[in-house]
């Protein structure tokens, strides 16, 4: 009996299980058994790997194989097994040292020409292997810079597995040329990327992205993305078509500052297991910026899909911002949905397979027209639509998802002066981000020793007794509450938008100024005056 033994990954969601890959080589009838919980494409790896090892110049045991998968109880699947697989079938016939492969940990998949291609979920799963003790991985050339990202690990990239064969056995090591010098796109990357997805591909160079400069008027707006962006507050614009809900919307990633490393590599995980890393960009360090269609499904939303969940638009938007165009067009279940996360940062989803917990700590924008045909307004002019037809499309949008949001601002039309003349206060989004930026350092240096960086991150109990504004500044908000026009939600979030409006405006404590810009913008009224007023 031969025996050799390597390890793999088997990826969880967006968490990676480290998995033995153990081959077992026995006298009697040729044949392969594949056990430990494989899926349809892990199974398939019996006919993947016999032709890439034949292929590769080596020869094939006619004996009885059985490659053994442990933990047996989790579930594995994919084709990244395939490398793990043929390095443990060599060396349990001696063609590879044994005690070389059981310190490493292979990802791969194989063509039948013996090329290693690149899979989905490379950073999670080399993060796993960190996490337990492994120094070396083995994986496809094109993700070799994605593994690399992790510290205190020793990557080999590998095109072929006669190279990796030859690294292992101290042997010359052949060249083989790259599948994009054959002529066209290289094939081998299509293993990553998936088409249709909701993520816009933010520009390397935050010069050629959406400026909020080119955004004619809509003070109101502008300030309230500021407010959103500095505090970490959701937002719902709302208005009629044309009326500039979506150049706004877009260009609230920009205003937001670059990700940290630590935030970087929980985005760039979330995005290589959903097959959506930029060709190129192994790290995302900018906040991504994910927008749905209205007709798309709660496991696209929320995560979800056959056999174990992946990724949804919630997750895709980590650290960045989901802007949900048409909000009310959503469906109602897809929407209520989006409350656990808002309040959690995660979403637990449970599925037959298994359960899992997905990051989903993002920034949400909502845009909606006024009613279904969109001209809607309180002088009711050009509107078609019946006082029941508005409300029921307004009520689409439950109290208790809205009770979540922070900011709603009116979104006016724009003005033909505003269109045709050059704007000399529209500000460039650059100038508005150093803003940003400046308000969420004072942020931070206010809670130092705390897990808190962003005003909307801070539990209402420590801004009412530890963090409290100016005295007598709460008169207005008090007389909301005694009406019922405020929630004690409401409340904690109102002291979280006016601690950012004083940030902004480097006071130490928010005073009665910007407790009534911070209330105004609860109510959604058009709010200019109040606005300018806290900005002083």
């Amino acid at each position: 009996m031969a025996f050799a033994r390597t390890c793999s990954v088997a990826l969880v969601g967006v968490d990676g299980v480290v998995v033995e890959v153990q081959a077992d080589l026995e006298p009697g009838v040729a044949a392969f058994t594949l056990v430990g919980l494989p899926d349809k494409a892990l199974s398939e790896a019996r006919d993947r790997v016999r032709a890439a090892v034949v292929n590769s110049g080596e020869s094939w045991p006619q004996r009885k194989l059985t490659i053994g998968l442990s933990p047996a109880s989790v579930p594995k699947s994919g084709s990244g097994f395939d490398l793990a697989v043929a390095c443990a079938v060599l060396a349990a016939a001696e063609r590879l040292p044994p005690p070389v492969i059981a310190d490493l940990l292979i990802i791969g998949e194989l063509g039948l020409d013996g090329r290693v291609r690149p899979v989905r979920g490379v950073l999670p799963s080399v993060l796993a292997a960190a996490d337990a003790g492994y120094k070396r991985v083995v994986v496809a050339e094109q993700t070799a810079a994605e593994a690399s990202l992790v510290p205190g690990i020793s990557v080999l990239g590998v095109r072929s597995l006669r190279q990796l064969i030859a690294v292992l056995t101290d042997a010359p090591v052949p060249e083989e040329p790259p599948e994009a010098a054959i002529g066209g796109p290289d094939p081998l990357m299509s293993g990553l990327l998936l088409p249709g997805s909701a993520m816009r591909r933010t520009a390397a160079d935050p010069r050629f992205g959406p400026d909020l400069g080119d955004v004619a008027g809509q003070y109101e707006a502008r300030q309230a993305l500021e407010i959103a962006a500095a505090g970490g507050h959701h937002l719902y614009l709302k208005g009629p078509p044309g009326a500039g809900k979506t150049m706004l919307a877009e260009r609230l990633p920009g205003l937001l500052p670059p990700l940290t490393r630590t935030e970087a590599l929980e985005v760039t995980a979330v995005h290589s297991v959903a097959g959506l890393l930029p060709p190129g960009r192994p790290l995302v360090d900018l906040p991504p910026y994910c927008a749905p269609h209205h007709s798309t499904t709660m496991p696209a939303i929320v995560g979800g899909g056959s056999g174990l969940p992946r990724p949804g638009a919630v997750s895709l938007a980590h650290r960045g911002v989901l802007f949900l165009d048409e909000a009310p067009e959503f469906p109602v279940r897809v929407l209520d949905a989006l409350r656990q996360p808002l309040e959690s940062g995660e979403v637990m989803i449970a599925r037959s397979a298994g359960s899992m917990r997905l990051p989903a700590n993002f920034l949400l924008c909502l845009a909606a027209n006024p009613c279904p045909c969109g001209r809607y307004s309180r002088r009711g002019e050009g509107c078609d639509c019946t006082p029941a037809m508005v409300s029921r499309y307004q009520a689409r949008l439950s109290g208790p998802l809205l009770d979540r949001v922070d900011l709603r601002v009116q979104v006016e039309p724009v003005t033909k002066v505003e269109l045709l003349e050059r704007d000399r206060f529209a500000e460039r989004t650059a100038v508005v981000a150093e803003r940003v930026r400046a308000a969420r350092e004072r942020a931070v240096q206010r809670f130092d020793g705390t897990p808190w960086r962003t005003n909307s991150q801070v539990p209402g109990h420590e801004l009412r007794t530890r963090w409290r504004p100016e005295p007598s500044a709460l008169t207005e908000v008090e007389r909301e509450m005694d009406r019922g026009l405020l929630t004690a939600r409401g409340l904690d979030r109102v002291l979280r938008v006016a601690w950012t409006v004083a940030d902004l405006a480097a006071r130490a404590a928010p005073g009665a100024a910007e407790l009534r810009t911070a209330l105004a913008l609860r109510r959604g009224f058009p709010v200019g005056a109040r606005l300018a007023e806290g900005k002083r």
